[in-house]
Order: structure tokens, then sequence, then C-alpha cells
């Protein structure tokens, strides 16, 4: 197609103007987003909800598509409707004008993560229903808020509702990443997050002496420690091809703070660290090992979770999964080539997975850079209309299990 022809379409218009709703960290305004969806629906002809898990700025909109049998588990199509801080001086495009250049490629912040899958949804169920399909299971189509400060006004609350066990949700579709080759990657799983404040407590005096058991030497050992076990992940992903990120254990430094003055021997600092735990490491094993790690480092050591996320058990990719059977079947009909992988980040899927509703991620996006939380964000409108396409096959797949 050519730009004109892109500019035209329809489907590329709804795209373009949903990114151009600034629903940006921080302090997030809904209210225009809400309205879009709504006349989505409307446009649709599915009812609409508009639900309040946590408080009235954090709005979730569910559409409803009515299944011919819908006493049968339903399915859920998820997207978040908040996006990442920008900064407009280092776009070369406004980050939500949605701009379409000669090569077909939109630029806006949300354009891969992941306002294109939530109207990729509208434009699949828009093309079945003109074509007169109607879904065995009732499908809902769910827009949240707050997932890229940690669900917590949203998702996390929403599947302890009791509107939400009212869905009686049976699988979900969710989020993935875009792929730099030909291959599309379909997300089973995720590493368990921690986000751990170590503070150390040690011997305080005057600067000039070599005291005892200080804060300084134990924070010192605590700190080898772990980079040790980083650096052992490191070589792990460079001795194994058939490996990526999210196969490992990654520990990252992210924060040190501690000390009053220049010649003055604290009697505490703190370290953060960022860790995502593998799916086949035993977490409580692990811990274990951290607080051996702050006994040898000489005691005086307390931790301090400042997230802790719970081992959530992966949605299973076999035959016992006939969700799964149908998802794959229907990718593999379309001759996409496929990688199952875990996430190397954290999704609402997490939240989903903890209640026991089997997730998988995905987005329907080859040959791209990954630009997600980037600058210059953007998504050619080719691979767009492909992405309804393959959500055309997708969701009556697992909707007629």
């Amino acid at each position: 197609m050519s730009n004109t022809e892109w500019e035209s379409n329809e489907e590329i218009k709804i795209f373009r103007e949903y990114l151009r709703i600034p629903t940006v960290h921080p302090n997030v305004d809904y209210t225009a987003c809400v309205e879009f969806l709504k006349r989505q629906a409307a446009s649709l002809g599915l009812p609409v909800d508009v639900i309040y898990p946590v408080n009235e700025a954090n709005p979730v909109v569910v559409m409803k598509w009515l299944g011919k049998q819908p006493e049968l588990p339903s399915i859920i199509l998820n997207s978040h409707t908040d996006v990442v801080p920008v900064f407009p001086d280092k776009w070369t495009h406004g980050p939500f004008s949605a701009d379409l250049d000669d090569e077909g490629r939109i630029f806006a912040r949300g354009s891969q993560d992941m306002k294109c899958v939530g109207t990729q949804y509208l434009g699949a169920v828009r093309a079945l229903k003109a074509s007169g399909f109607q879904p065995k299971r009732t499908v809902y189509l769910t827009y949240v808020p707050d997932e890229e400060v940690g669900g917590h006004l949203g998702m996390r609350q929403l599947v302890n509702s009791d509107y939400f066990k009212k869905l009686n949700v049976g699988f979900s579709f969710d989020e993935g990443i875009s792929s730099e080759d030909e291959t599309y990657a379909v997300y089973y799983a995720e590493r368990t997050l921690w986000h751990l404040k170590f503070k150390i407590s040690g011997t305080a005096g005057h600067g000039s002496l070599l005291l005892p058991n200080t804060a300084g030497q134990k924070l010192n050992y605590i700190v080898n420690k772990l980079m040790d076990f980083r650096e052992s992940q490191v070589k792990r992903l460079e001795e194994d091809p058939n490996i990526d990120i999210g196969d490992v254990t990654t520990v990252n430094l992210t924060q040190l703070g501690g000390g009053v003055q220049s010649n003055v021997v604290p009697p505490s600092l703190e370290v953060v660290f960022d860790i995502r735990i593998a799916i086949t490491v035993d977490i409580v094993e692990f811990e274990k090992q951290i607080r051996d790690w702050c006994e040898e480092a000489g005691g005086g050591i307390e931790l301090d979770f400042e997230m802790k996320c719970p081992f959530v058990q992966p949605t299973k990719i076999d035959e016992s999964n006939l969700y799964w059977v149908a998802f794959k079947r229907a990718l593999d009909e379309l001759g996409l080539k496929t990688r199952y992988r875990v996430f190397p980040g954290a999704t609402d899927s997490r939240y989903i997975r903890h209640v026991g509703i089997p997730a998988l991620g995905f987005s329907p996006i080859n040959k791209t850079p990954l630009l997600l939380h980037d600058h210059d964000e953007f998504l050619r409108a080719d691979t767009y209309l492909n992405g309804i396409e393959v959500y055309k096959k997708l969701i009556p797949a697992v909707a007629n299990v």
C-alpha cells in the first residue's frame, strides 16, 4: 500500500486516534481514552462496562462479545491503556502525533507497547462480526490501567474482584514483544520479580581508622557475591545459544545510599537490587542463599523486600491445555515461525496466571526494531494491518475450543 492508502485506511485511522491520546505516566488522565473505547464498542455493537477496581482515576473498560454457549469459560483479550513517560527532545516526531512517514512507519509512544494490540483486537472483531461469525465462548476485551507501574491499580485488583469472577474466564490473550527477525515470540511464563533492599549496619567512627565490621565491608561482600552470581548468568547466556534473557536470573544493582560526611565511617549503608528469578530456580533456596551471604558478611543486615512477587506457575504449553493447542495450531496454519519463551519483564499476565487462568503473551510484530520504552517508538502500517489478520485467525480458534 502507498502512504495515501495507509492514511485513508479505516483501521489505521483508529489506531492513530488511539495513539494520540496521551495516557502517559505520571498522573495519567484516562478520560479521553475511556470515551474513545466506548465509541469503539458502540461501533462494534458490543455492550461495554467501565469499572473501577481501586479508584475512579484508574478505570477498566470491558467490552462483551456474547458467545453461542455463554455458560462455557470465557476468553479475554487483554491490553493496557497506559504508556511510559517520554522525552520529547529525543524524538524526531511528536511522541503523541502518530505521524506516518513515507516508509509507512507510525511514530508514537504505545505504537509497540501496547496500544497496537488493543486496537488490533478491535479490527479483528470488526472483520469477524462483519463476516457473520459468532464465537462459541463469550469473548471479553479488557482495557486496563496502571500496567507500566506495576498494575496495582489495575489488573492486580481486577482479578480478585467479584466482577471479574463473574466473567468466568478460561483463557487470556495478553502482550508480547516485537521481534527483530522473521519469528514471532509467544510468552507462556514470567520470571519472579524482587526489588530487594539491603539495610546494612556496621561499626561507625573516624575515617582515619581501620575499624572492624564496617557497613562498607559488609556491603562489599554482598555486592561481590551478587555480582559473581550475575556473571554466572552472563556466562550461561554466552555458552547456550538455545536460551535467552528470560531463561536466566538477572541481578542488577540499581540504588546505593548512605553516609553523612567524607571523613566519617557511616553506621549504615543501603543497596538495592532488581532481581528477576528464572522459573527453574527454587526461590526458597535462593532467598536462603542470600540470607546466608548476609551472615557470612558479618550479620547486622536487614532484608527489605520493596517488591516480592510470588512464584507463578507457567501456562502449560502441551496437549493438556486445549487453548494452547488451538492457539499453536492457528499460528502453524498461518505459517508463522514462532518461539516459545519466558517473558523477560513483568506484565499483567502474572496476575491472571496467579489466579489459575492460563495466559499467553503475544504481539504480532516481527521484522521490527525493539523500541518499547525507547525514543522514536514506531510500528509499520503494514505490520499493524497484518496483525489484525493474525488475530482474525487466533481469536476464533481459541474462542471455539
